[in-house]
């Protein structure tokens, strides 16, 4: 199969989807690897690693594209990159569609078959999901204390203090992969750390994790404005897989934060769980609404892609096998959990919790597999 890895163009996305460990094992088993010309270097990965690995390095993205079997990205096309997208072609990335409607329609449109990382499934959650939200996770808290500096805005609080002054409030909702990761951060940071979740199972896990001494909330509306009026920065890590994430934080609960309280909303790609947010980028990673900082970007494991493309490519590289072996089809039939990646196909929406989020009907994805 000729695979094909483009470069990415969203803002100051640096990751790359495929390593040269991973390009040494598809060719090895007959694949062609076609790596556009410089993408990898904002990982670290130079064009010559990559020649080394057996992979082809191709001028430009056209060229991949048009050639390209399956493609593999880390974020989902962009609109220049749509006129490039051609009917039969087999997309692997992250796509969050729900909250992209726009590239939903264009991947509908060139009659892409698109599978996006984040709705595989897994015996233990999301596989994909998981490394990008450890790594996001663990980004929060650090980007959090940054701007709680007040040469950043912020109203000049340490996030662990010192002696005799008080740490930082930080308030994280939503206990899976990224908010447990957001809280250990914060609590080795010196932090004061509540997390909140509806899962009370789960909570049990964190308290025992913690050691105890993260305090656990079960999440009500209530005891959500109660402890985001006292936070100094809140935490949103809420996710429903493929769905648009609720609005757990209104505006009115943010507004009596204290003026320079922080906002980190992880879950900005399925839309946000504040009522607030919007998408923002790595070159403008902040707004204010009233007195309060929002920080909305929508790829922050983009910020240490060494780290993130390692972390990726890890998760999916046994996917990527066995869809370049047994062809996309085929390898959906034998891996139900594979199956649930598949977002769209043949013009039109083949998962549920995206379809419903579109407002459109969803195709039957066994009637699409028997096909």
């Amino acid at each position: 199969m000729r695979i094909g890895v483009p470069t990415e163009v969203k803002n100051n996305e640096f990751r790359v989807a495929l390593t040269p460990a991973g390009a040494t094992d598809l060719t090895g088993k007959g694949h062609r690897v076609l790596i556009q010309a410089g993408a990898g270097e904002g990982s670290g990965i130079t064009d010559e690693a990559y020649r080394q690995a057996g992979a082809e390095i191709t001028a430009t993205a056209d060229e991949v594209w048009e050639q390209a079997e399956l493609v593999l990205k880390v974020k989902e096309p962009q609109a220049e990159e749509f006129p490039k997208m051609r009917e039969g072609q087999v997309l692997f990335t992250y796509l969050h569609l729900a909250a992209e409607p726009e590239v939903a329609a264009a991947l509908k449109e060139r009659g892409v078959t698109a599978i996006a990382y984040e709705t595989v499934t897994g015996p233990k959650g999301l596989p994909l999901l998981a490394p990008m939200s450890e790594v996001a996770g663990r980004l929060a808290p650090q980007v959090g204390a940054y701007h709680l500096m007040h040469s950043q805005g912020g109203p000049g609080i340490l996030m662990g203090g010192v002696p005799g002054s008080r740490p930082a409030k930080v308030v994280v909702i939503g206990g899976g992969k990224a908010g447990e990761q957001a809280a250990l951060i914060a609590m080795g940071m010196g932090a004061d750390v509540t997390i909140i979740d509806l899962n009370l199972d789960r909570l049990r896990e964190l308290s025992s994790l913690s050691a105890r001494s993260l305090t656990t909330l079960a999440s009500n509306t209530q005891t959500i404005a109660e402890q985001v009026a006292s936070a100094d920065l809140v935490i949103g890590s809420v996710l429903v897989p493929g769905a648009n994430a609720p609005k757990l934080v209104t505006r009115a609960m943010a507004s009596r934060m204290r003026p320079g309280a922080v906002l980190v909303d992880i879950a900005i790609d399925q839309g946000g769980c504040f009522e607030g947010s919007r998408p923002t980028t790595h070159a403008e990673p902040t707004f204010t609404i009233g007195e309060q900082i929002y920080y909305c970007v929508a790829n922050m494991p983009g910020a240490v892609p060494e780290t993130s493309t390692s972390a990726l490519t890890n998760a999916t590289l046994r996917y990527i096998f066995a869809l370049a072996d047994k062809g996309w089809k085929q390898a959906l039939r034998d891996d139900a959990h594979l199956a649930a990646g598949l977002n769209v196909h043949a013009g039109r929406v083949t998962h549920a919790p995206v379809a419903q989020a579109l407002g459109e009907e969803v195709a039957a994805l066994e009637e699409v597999l028997a096909e």
